[in-house]
């Protein structure tokens, strides 16, 4: 399957997972949604850490590498870039290789802002992105109870895991899915 990681398995699962620190003078942005707050995520592009953790599970679950070596921070490419865009520049490397996401689950790990408000826009952004059914993306949110980093408030961290299966339907030459 011109240099595939399936095997004539047609599912594979990838976890990602990104970290980054609040500082004052950023945008807060998760899962392409601006929440309002007094500190934003510092990064390259704009730290949007559910999306990096989410790109970084789809690459995984490819066996693509990571998010750093499709979109690396040296480059003044990704400077600021939405991480929707890369999520679906991600999205089209993975349709190249004739695979497509079956679900995602995206974990948010902060103590503050509250998110829940937020939460159906973020799913209807990556399920648009990812052109899923919106009952197949899940983002939640938790605290940590005041303990690490990000119960200090000192940074926010993101958990995701993506199932992605192969289509047969962009190579024809591949064995149906039974």
């Amino acid at each position: 399957m011109n240099g595939a990681a399936f095997t004539g398995f047609p599912f594979s699962v990838g976890m990602g997972y990104d970290v980054h620190r609040l500082v004052s003078g950023r945008p807060l942005i998760l899962c392409g949604v601006a929440i309002p707050y007094e500190k934003g995520l510092l990064g390259h592009s704009d730290a949007d850490v559910a999306v990096n953790a989410l790109i970084d599970a789809l690459l995984g679950a490819a066996a693509l590498g990571d998010i750093g070596g499709h979109f690396p921070d040296s480059s003044d490419e990704y400077k600021n870039i939405s991480s929707l865009l890369l999520l679906e520049k991600t999205y089209a490397l993975l349709r190249e290789r004739g695979y497509e996401p079956g679900n995602v689950d995206v974990t948010i790990v902060a103590q503050r802002p509250k998110l829940a408000p937020y939460i159906h826009k973020m799913r209807d952004n990556l399920a648009g992105v990812l052109h899923l059914p919106v009952e197949r993306v899940s983002v939640k949110a938790t605290t940590t109870e005041g303990l690490g980093f990000e119960g200090e408030g000192k940074g926010i961290s993101s958990k995701a895991v993506a199932l992605i299966y192969q289509n047969t339907s962009v190579h024809e030459d591949s064995e149906a899915i039974l």
